[in-house]
């Protein structure tokens, strides 16, 4: 399979400024897959460690971090010989190691001819608690679940993605039909690379979600083995809440919902806890549609949405038929469906806001910095066209770019642009 950020690691070899490079993601991503791709394509050997199940090299950055010596025990324990430029050290489940992170420091300073990746799991919780975190001396990357263009290369239609890619816009209302299609059958795929690969060998739906129940009950294994005791069953709380948030027409995230009585204070460190570690995307709303919108971001009115729509549809035990066919009565969470997938495609590029006023209707489903202007969107699940909170708010920030994605084909008008869904990574 294709995975775009190989893109990102090959700029990252080339780079004359290249420190250590950590790569942050959720649990099955795909990270190790994604190295072991890269290395084998780029590079004339690999010396791969997993601290996770190479526990006798845990201690290696422990006493001190002789560069010298550690190099000679990775190429030890890898049998590799390591050459500066032609091989690629990847240190797996780094968190697991004593000092690894800390270690990363000193390939930086003293070894900057050797490429080094590192990569974890449950890195992004384990960097927050490091004391000795390397400042400046590391690069990151954050991968995610397989986008609809890697989903659409991955079952051989690598030729329609890029010609939507390069907005081609004859080619795309061409095959509207066919893309609408792929686009409701990865609804239900999502994006884990485990559950694509199955469809692409087997288009066994069944197997699919079976894969995909796998990953969640991982994740809930991890909440017992890694998280602090005490949080624990808040955790659980908070992430079987999510499809009950989504389901709302306004999904703003409320605790209530969680149980009843529940308040924001009890549940802040499950919060984090849930984004250190890749499994929710937190999007806040802002007080006012200015830039820079991160300084106007009203730290208590977010939603909350889970890592991958497929996921989202496993844990709701929404079936295929009902996403690909629809359902008189799949209304609300269709809406919810369409408006995870939308904040997938937008994360990969831009760090989206909404944008909700108390005491109006009004509300912008995602806002964007784009070229210097702010960039109102709202999304559709299917080709109802009216956009009234859109049009007002165009009417009262003067916004000179607005998008509504919905399952109509392109469509440029004076005051907004219809950008199919199937389309919403160009933006």
């Amino acid at each position: 399979m294709n995975r775009f950020a190989i893109q990102d690691l090959i700029k990252w070899k080339d780079s004359a400024r290249r420190k250590p490079l950590i790569i942050e993601g959720a649990r099955q991503v795909g990270k190790t897959w994604l190295v072991m791709d890269f290395a084998a394509k780029h590079y004339k050997s690999l010396a791969y460690i997993n601290f996770e199940n190479q526990k006798n090299l845990r201690d290696i950055f422990a006493d001190n971090f002789n560069i010298e010596r550690i190099l000679q025990t990775i190429s030890i324990a890898t049998g590799k010989i390591i050459s500066p430029g032609e091989t690629l050290i990847f240190l797996d489940e780094i968190q697991e190691a004593d000092n690894g992170v800390t270690a990363l420091k000193y390939f930086s300073e003293n070894a900057p001819e050797h490429h080094v990746i590192a990569a974890g799991s449950l890195l992004g919780i384990s960097l927050h608690k490091h004391t000795s975190f390397p400042v400046g001396k590391v690069q990151f990357l954050t991968l995610r679940p397989m986008s609809f263009f890697e989903f659409l290369d991955a079952i051989g239609e690598e030729m329609l993605r890029k010609a939507i890619e390069a907005k081609n816009l004859d080619i795309a209302n061409s095959f509207a039909s066919k893309l609408t299609e792929l686009l409701k059958k990865y609804y239900y795929i999502g994006g884990m690379p485990e559950a694509v690969l199955s469809y692409v060998q087997r288009q066994d739906s069944k197997e699919v979600r079976a894969i995909q129940q796998d990953i969640l009950r991982s994740y809930d294994l991890d909440f017992s083995k890694h998280a602090p005791t005490e949080i624990v069953p808040r955790i659980r709380q908070l992430w079987n809440s999510i499809p009950t948030q989504l389901s709302r027409e306004n999904r703003k995230f409320i605790f209530g919902l969680i149980k009843e009585g529940a308040r924001a204070r009890e549940y802040e460190v499950a919060l984090q806890w849930l984004i250190d570690a890749g499994l929710i995307y937190k999007v806040s709303n802002v007080t006012a549609p200015r830039i820079p919108l991160k300084a106007y971001e009203d730290p208590k009115a977010f939603k909350i949405y889970a890592l991958d729509l497929g996921l989202l549809g496993a844990m709701t035990e929404l079936d295929e038929k009902t996403i690909i066919d629809g359902n008189r009565i799949f209304v609300e969470f269709k809406g919810a469906l369409t408006e995870q997938y939308v904040l997938q495609e937008l994360i990969l590029h831009h760090a989206p806001y909404y944008f909700s006023k108390s005491n109006s209707k009004l509300e912008i489903d995602f806002l964007i910095q784009m070229n210097g202007e702010i960039v109102p969107l709202e999304v559709k699940a299917e080709e109802n066209l009216k956009a009234k909170s859109l049009s007002q708010f165009v009417a009262d920030n003067h916004s000179p770019e607005a998008y509504r994605l919905s399952m109509s084909s392109y469509r440029r008008e004076s005051w907004m642009t219809n950008i199919p869904l199937y389309a919403a990574e160009t933006i």
